[in-house]
């Protein structure tokens, strides 16, 4: 008798947690594919990559997906209700409650196995991710970047240390475990996140001005063919996914570039890639360059050498953005005019300001040759007007110091390359102000055509004359 009721014990037991499983898994029916991708000896670089920052107040999320309300249910019971049930406001304090978001992501480079970070770096409390999964984009306007729906017949789960949920603390980041799936160059992942309980706080990580529409909807939506009903809001900003990494040969290298709004693409259009490095990188694969290089913006609009404003100064993230990446091989340097233009317009401030911009580059250089990896300069392109009235940064003294930055970097050596972007932008019969056909009608940032005519020039070459890396003990000190 002690040994039925002990079997038949253990037999509800075993009932009940099987109905459990099946009935609060968050991606119930989908299977984790990971095995060998088939290549023996490669190693981890980065497909895809975004520059982590704080959410300022104007690009948290929309209403009901930050806000106040009461919940009218026990949280502890929310994340299982049906969409239908569930409150409609965040609470004050909280973004994200119950809530799936999609977002479709430009990768470089091809692989047939890849891993994806999620980034807590500035969220003011835990990130609880309920659930991930990726899968190949429905219809879009390019290539399925912007689209709300879904192959389904490629949806994977994604799993962080063998768990679908994990608790990402503050300050942290999170890499999933490997799975097997095809990505190609130049093509378009999708990627849906479910937070449950949401985040506890109003200090989140994201990317704003990504130039992307990203999904947002209330409920369990992340293995929904199209994300759409009648919560479903869009927005043009990433959250919380700083990396998409692709499990490559060593041939493959990943070339970063830190860089503010116009490497951030400023001027080009929503949805299309058509920022200068997605230019650079169609290039790449159009002339068939020979060694599979991934190019990663690691920049943001208003950003940055010497201080914080848009996203922490360029100083800071060195480590963060550049070398704690996988794969990095090669890096860019293309700040320093938003220090120019948020300076005091005086001869006196300019030189000051051109004189810190030298040394921080001297700075980045020394840190980023470190790890032997080579760094390119980039001459600050023209920003006069006609009039300064059209354009705040349009000032003779700032004109002045954008001049003698760029003397430095073309005549210094100190960087292993310079890509001289003010010649390639100038206006020649205006050599300070942006060709007429460049300019995206700010005389700031260039347009389209501007950053194709960037991507054009760049020299391929100097992938080639730096593959081994670089040793600053053998070169000219900066």
């Amino acid at each position: 008798m002690y040994q039925l009721s002990t079997l038949l014990r253990a037999t509800i037991i075993a009932l009940l947690v099987v109905v459990r499983g099946i009935n609060c898994s968050p991606v119930s029916g989908l299977q984790m594919k990971v095995g060998p991708s088939g290549i023996r000896h490669g190693h981890w670089v980065a497909a895809w990559a975004s520059m982590p920052q704080l959410t300022e107040p104007t690009n948290l999320p929309p209403r009901p997906f930050v806000g106040a309300a009461t919940l009218p249910y026990p949280k502890k019971t929310l994340g299982w209700l049906p969409a239908e049930i569930v409150p409609t406001q965040n609470e004050t304090g909280r973004v994200f409650f119950n809530s799936t978001i999609r977002q479709t992501l430009h990768m470089s480079i091809g692989s047939d196995m890849i891993r994806v970070r999620i980034s807590n770096a500035f969220g003011a409390a835990d990130l609880p991710i309920t659930a991930v999964t990726v899968a190949l984009p429905g219809l879009g306007k390019r290539g399925g970047t912007g689209a709300s729906t879904i192959r389904e017949e490629t949806l994977q789960a994604l799993t962080f240390s063998g768990s679908q949920n994990y608790t990402i603390p503050s300050g942290a980041l999170a890499v999933s475990d490997p799975i097997n799936f095809r990505i190609k160059p130049e093509s378009v992942l999708t990627i849906s996140i479910y937070l449950a309980d949401g985040q506890k706080t109003n200090f989140l990580t994201s990317h704003p001005d990504s130039l992307t529409t990203s999904h947002l909807a209330l409920g369990n939506y992340i293995s929904a063919q199209d994300l759409a009903n009648t919560s479903t809001q869009s927005v043009g900003h990433w959250y919380f996914v700083s990396a998409v990494e692709a499990w490559a040969p060593p041939s493959s290298k990943a070339f970063v570039i830190i860089g503010d709004s116009i490497t951030d693409g400023t001027g080009s259009d929503t949805d299309m890639n058509n920022r200068w490095p997605d230019r650079l990188l169609h290039k790449m694969r159009e002339t068939g360059f020979p060694s599979q290089i991934a190019v990663i913006s690691q920049a943001a609009n208003g950003n940055r050498l010497l201080n914080d404003g848009r996203g922490p100064n360029a100083l800071s993230r060195i480590d963060r953005d550049v070398i704690s990446l996988s794969g990095v091989a090669y890096a860019m340097v293309f700040e320093g005019v938003n220090d120019i233009g948020n300076a005091p317009a005086t001869t006196q401030a300019q030189v000051a300001v051109a004189e810190r911009i030298i040394s921080a580059y001297k700075q980045i250089i020394t840190r980023i040759h470190s790890k032997e990896i080579p760094v390119f300069g980039a001459t600050i392109a023209p920003f006069m007007a006609p009039n300064p009235k059209l354009q705040h940064y349009s000032e003779p003294a700032r004109n002045m110091a954008r001049q003698k930055v760029n003397t430095w970097i073309r005549t210094s050596g100190a960087f292993d390359a310079v890509v001289d972007f003010d010649m390639i932008l100038a206006d020649p019969k205006n050599p300070d102000r942006l060709l007429p056909r460049y300019d995206s009608v700010d005389y700031l940032h260039p347009s389209v055509a501007g950053y194709q005519a960037m991507a054009d020039a760049f020299p391929l070459n100097i992938f080639l004359e730096f593959e081994n890396g670089t040793n600053s003990f053998s070169r000219k000190k900066p």
